[in-house]
């Protein structure tokens, strides 16, 4: 039986929910597809947001061909063997090939490598996804010809009507059933699927399935049973991902060494990608433990190299060094906080004019317009521009 989470995807762009940031009207994506004029791109985004269901949208919504792959089961070869097969297509069809790659982040260097001429010279055009930051996992030179869209967890507000949807929907979802759900057990399931459709739906269609024919309302208990069956095949298959990632990461930050290692052993035995645990502890480095202890940033950056270099299964013992380290160390997230509230001023208020005694001063008419003048070294005064004197961002963080 098709799962009801692939029978209930949206067959076309009004069907589909969430991402109206990039897919509401006049926003980017629904202006590419409605002029048709593509480009490739990176899809990033949790896992349960819409992000295959996109892209064959797309692909249907300006008439394209449609080729679908895993990087997980395809390898580079046959992609090769099919790309070089569509340029000696006929020169004079106006039919775009779409190529689309889930987990693209699963592809190394010289795979990823593979794909850039075929890009550039317009045989297909990509549309890859990824759950990972394309950043670190998508070579440069591909990130430079397509373009990075980020996908949104979905609100709320769509998981209600995803949810009441599958449960009327007598053609692809439950609605032959006749089961209504309480508002209680709603709220807990929308909760418990943190923004992803899959969880949500999955969950559902085995709290239904488990109902008696004599029970019409589906109560929280269903939902709290249905979750719990259907969240231990998701542990060990990875779908637990962000949850598992994001306790690991608190447990750190509140100092518990021994949750922050039960998450780490956990992620470890579901498969989990040792070099992506420790990129998150790179950035937890700079993030919660800062100037409390600057070496730790050195420390977890040895971590990730031993983890290159290494590999599983022993790389596990460097991580667990590096974990009880960091969930050890004094925390200090100022730096981290004063470079946002920073940030915010920047967006807010754009390119403030900077103070003539610190502009650079290479020439003689510069100098004449009292670039650098009156500059000094080591000085007290206040060198934010003008609307910003007085703002402290971490210096007001800091004991003096």
């Amino acid at each position: 039986m098709i799962p009801l989470a692939d029978r209930m995807r949206p067959q076309n762009l009004s069907e589909y929910l969430g991402q109206k940031h990039l897919v509401g009207d006049e926003k980017l994506l629904f202006k590419a597809i409605k002029s048709k004029n593509l480009f490739s791109m990176v899809l990033w985004g949790p896992p349960g947001v819409g992000k295959t269901t996109l892209a064959r949208i797309i692909a249907q919504e300006v008439e394209a061909e449609f080729l679908e792959f895993s990087a997980v089961t395809t390898g580079i070869a046959e992609l090769k063997r099919i790309f070089l097969g569509l340029t000696k297509k006929d020169l004079f069809s106006k039919k775009e090939t779409i190529v689309f790659i889930d987990e693209i982040h699963r592809f190394n260097k010289a795979q990823q490598d593979a794909l850039l001429p075929f890009v550039e010279n317009g045989t297909i055009i990509l549309i890859g996804a990824t759950t990972e930051n394309p950043s670190f996992e998508v070579i440069g030179p591909l990130l430079s010809r397509t373009r990075v869209i980020v996908l949104d967890p979905l609100s709320k507000d769509d998981l209600t009507v995803i949810a009441n949807k599958a449960l009327s929907d007598k053609e692809r979802g439950l609605g032959n059933f006749k089961k209504n759900i309480t508002s209680d057990a709603l709220e807990f399931l929308i909760e418990t699927s943190g923004g992803d459709a899959r969880i949500l739906l999955n969950t559902l269609e085995i709290a239904v399935l488990n109902l008696s024919s004599s029970q019409k309302k589906i109560q929280r208990k269903d939902i709290e049973e249905a979750y719990q069956k259907k969240a231990l095949y998701y542990d060990k298959a990875g779908d637990e991902h962000y949850n598992t990632i994001s306790a690991f990461i608190k447990s750190m930050r509140a100092s518990n060494p021994d949750a922050a290692l039960y998450y780490l052993a956990r992620m470890i035995e579901a498969g989990e990608d040792p070099l992506f645990i420790a990129r998150r502890m790179v950035i937890f480095a700079s993030e919660d433990i800062g100037m409390a202890l600057p070496t730790a940033l050195v420390v977890a950056n040895e971590v990730f190299k031993a983890c290159e270099t290494i590999g599983l299964p022993e790389c596990q013992i460097n991580l667990a060094h590096g974990v009880t380290y960091l969930a050890t160390a004094k925390k200090d997230r100022s730096s981290h906080d004063a470079y946002f509230e920073a940030l915010t001023d920047v967006q807010k208020l754009g390119n403030l004019s900077i103070p003539l005694n610190i502009r650079n001063a290479p020439t003689k008419l510069m100098k004449d317009l009292g670039y650098g003048k009156g500059y000094s070294k080591y000085t007290d005064a206040d060198l934010l521009p003008g609307k910003l004197k007085g703002s402290a961002y971490y210096s007001k963080r800091i004991k003096r």
